[in-house]
């Protein structure tokens, strides 16, 4: 595990576009899970202002989770990363592969999985990308994965249905299986009310196992924190 901790969270964009940077360009192609959420939002708006640059050709873009909602609506996390990223820079529309948020959940689930299946190599009989990106919520979830529902974590399934446990929104996810399976995660986390759920995951305290966020354990050992100085107050 590898913490890296950033005086703001402009800072953390910037210290994660840098090693994003450089492995899109240490690597021949690069196959990337988003997240949504306010921090990657940030990481977004600084790569297209920053890095022009970066050869967007050989990289492909998935998402480790979406709600399901049509693709212009303002929930929809395929349509934040078109308003902070897609919209500024030249990557092929073949290397852009969203969840169709719009379509029925389980059929979508079933779909997405074999997208992930058909365009991802195949590594331990599961599709392999190389860089998870991950958000973790105050409850201590990550992807889509909630604390009720941390069962999901470990489905055969490569993407399954999940249900928001205050709105009751529903969502894609991909599951526990294709996280750690992935050749590096990342997980981008923001502000002082991360802190408490960020303590007692890294220090990994009694009861931590109930967060999904906690069961992130890449099987390549490849596993980074990028960290505000709020949210890593609790672990200086």
């Amino acid at each position: 595990m590898h913490i890296n901790i950033s005086p703001t969270k402009t800072e953390v964009a910037k210290n994660f576009s840098d090693y994003l940077k450089e492995l899109i360009k240490e690597n021949k192609t690069t196959h990337i899970a988003l997240s949504g959420g306010s921090t990657p939002k940030v990481v977004f708006d600084y790569m297209a202002e920053h890095y022009k640059d970066v050869d967007w050709s050989t990289v492909h873009l998935y998402w480790g989770d979406e709600r399901c909602v049509p693709p212009t609506d303002s929930e929809s996390n395929y349509k934040m990363t078109v308003d902070h990223l897609l919209s500024k820079i030249n990557i092929p529309k073949d290397n852009i592969h969203r969840v169709r948020g719009e379509d029925l959940p389980e059929l979508e689930a079933g779909r997405y999985g074999k997208v992930l299946e058909e365009e991802l190599p195949i590594v331990n009989n599961t599709p392999q990308f190389d860089l998870v990106i991950l958000g973790m919520g105050d409850d201590g979830h990550t992807a889509s994965i909630f604390p009720h529902e941390i069962d999901l974590w470990d489905s055969t399934n490569n993407c399954e249905v999940a249900v928001h446990p205050d709105s009751g929104q529903r969502r894609i996810t991909i599951t526990g299986k294709l996280i750690n399976n992935a050749t590096t995660v990342a997980f981008l986390v923001t502000g002082g009310s991360k802190a408490e759920k960020v303590r007692s995951i890294i220090t990994k305290e009694e009861g931590h196992e109930s967060y999904p966020a906690s069961l992130v354990s890449p099987s390549s050992g490849e596993l980074i924190w990028f960290l505000d100085e709020e949210a890593a107050a609790q672990i200086n």
